[in-house]
């Protein structure tokens, strides 16, 4: 039915674009999953004067100043899209910066930089930056302020772009919308959380690559089960109005245009011959958190064979993307960590169930494969948890086969702590873990031909504006090592 609508809105006569009194631009551009030759730009109009239609006309220029125009268009904004643009442009040149401008009804947007992916048998540094949960209320998005200024190419985010949830006591920012449901309320949450200058500067300045995780719609929710037990057919309305509102407002190919209830999202982007990214989906195909969510030792559900957290079609994709691909790293854009992290100090054992380790079979499926068909150099990067981890990926029989960063948040969980004593507990009890801090910020990475680097980016206070940024850790996997070592 969406994409029907779609369809139709693009056939649907224009009744010409007003004169905007106030700026429609408001909530940003952005673009995203760069091509060789190609890359999505995005932006979405926004004015009290929007009913109907409208054209929107874009440029594309190999120069700030929008002199060397090489392409230009026009994309259909409509109301039932939110009057957003997603304008997936061809024929640029691979590994160059460009710069790109929309206008509509007399008023020019910002100009945004963007950059294509290198052509397919080149060897070219891959430098970016991972990040995820970013909520509004709980803290300024100062570390995207320092991210900007990084010299880049791209940024991932791993999820936790939105927080559903209604207004929170004693927070640094706030909003008055309770916890949102309705198509309406998740492009208002959107444009919120878009109305932060350093969250739009970041989109002005990289392409994206993005995916979700649960706060897009409802916190740890799996598949068609919300997280209180709500009836199916609810869920599954609210789940649609959630993804449609994501597919409005990130800067995502139409071939993730919704359908229904469902949204395609895993794909894979090339890097040249250094590194193919898969990016994954862990919530749309899962099943429900066994043993009752939570932290628990491993019940006889989370061993269950009948688990899945990819789907069998992704899981199927996955292996074989990474089995044919002929790059030298294998990045998986994941959501919820995938190493086996213990939690509890001392006897016995508690592992987060919304993670893999609540889906062990699947888990050691992926293991076995990268173990058995060796595909190479398999790196995990993850957020969703808050707080940083490093950790080599072994079998059962200790053998390295690939490792995993995963990054803190944005803002969510407040401040952090430094917590000594924790990451020496966490060591103690997981030996294939390398590193541990509750703080906020992200993760840059510098990739090459021989190795894989990762900075551990950390703002000291995100409840309050313009916190400084340091780097507190580095560490640096070998190619065909398949572990971390600190740099």
């Amino acid at each position: 039915m969406i994409r029907r609508r779609f369809l139709a809105s693009l056939a649907a006569p224009l009744l010409g674009a007003p004169r905007f009194r106030t700026d429609p631009f408001t909530q940003g551009i952005a673009s995203g999953d760069p091509l060789p030759d190609g890359i999505v730009i995005w932006t979405r109009l926004t004015s009290p004067q929007l009913t109907e239609s409208l054209d929107v006309e874009w440029i594309i220029a190999e120069d700030e100043g929008l002199k060397k125009i090489v392409k230009r268009g026009k994309e259909v904004a409509t109301p039932q899209f939110a009057h957003t643009v997603h304008a997936d442009v061809r024929g640029l040149k691979p590994a160059r910066w460009y710069w790109y401008q929309f206008r509509c009804g007399g008023v020019e947007s910002r100009i945004g930089r963007t950059r294509t992916a290198p052509a397919p048998n080149s060897q070219d540094p891959l430098r970016f930056a991972f990040a995820s949960c970013q909520n509004y209320e709980q803290g300024y998005f100062t570390a995207y302020e320092h991210m900007a200024k990084e010299d880049l190419h791209l940024v991932v985010h791993l999820g936790d772009y939105i927080y559903e949830g209604g207004p929170s006591a004693n927070r640094p920012r706030k909003h008055d919308s309770p916890e949102i449901q309705t198509l309406t309320d998740y492009r208002n949450r959107y444009a919120l959380y878009r109305s932060d200058k350093d969250l739009r500067r970041i989109h002005e300045v990289f392409p994206f690559i993005v995916t979700w995780d649960d706060h897009e719609v409802d916190n740890n929710y799996a598949n068609d089960k919300e997280e209180r037990g709500a009836p199916r057919d609810q869920f599954l309305e609210r789940r649609a109005n959630a993804y449609q509102a994501y597919y409005e407002h990130m800067p995502l190919r139409k071939s993730s245009l919704p359908r229904g209830t469902s949204l395609d999202l895993y794909r894979s982007l090339d890097y040249g011959k250094l590194a193919r990214f898969h990016v994954l989906d862990t919530r749309q195909y899962r099943s429900d958190q066994p043993c009752g969510d939570g932290r628990k030792p491993q019940c006889e559900a989370a061993l269950s064979a009948e688990q899945t957290m990819l789907g069998d079609a992704q899981e199927k994709w996955l292996m074989a993307g990474m089995k044919a691909a002929p790059q030298t790293w294998n990045i998986l854009a994941n959501q919820v960590m995938f190493a086996k992290v213990d939690a509890k100090p001392g006897e016995g054992a508690e592992y987060a169930m919304d993670q893999w380790s609540g889906y062990e079979v699947p888990r050691q499926r992926l293991i076995q494969f990268f173990d058995q068909a060796k595909p190479k150099n398999p790196v995990i990067i993850t957020g969703d948890i808050h707080s940083n981890w490093v950790s080599d990926i072994k079998t059962n029989s200790n053998a390295n086969v690939g490792v995993e960063f995963v990054g803190t948040s944005i803002t969510s969980g407040g401040d952090g702590i430094d917590l000594p004593f924790a990451e020496a507990n966490f060591k103690r009890e997981n030996p294939h873990l390398h590193y541990f801090l509750a703080k906020r910020g992200y993760v840059s990475c510098s990739v090459d031909s021989k190795e894989f680097k990762s900075e551990y980016r950390i703002v000291p206070t995100v409840t309050s504006p313009g916190s400084p940024i340091e780097t507190r850790a580095k560490f640096v996997v070998q190619a065909g090592a398949n572990r971390v070592e600190k740099a």
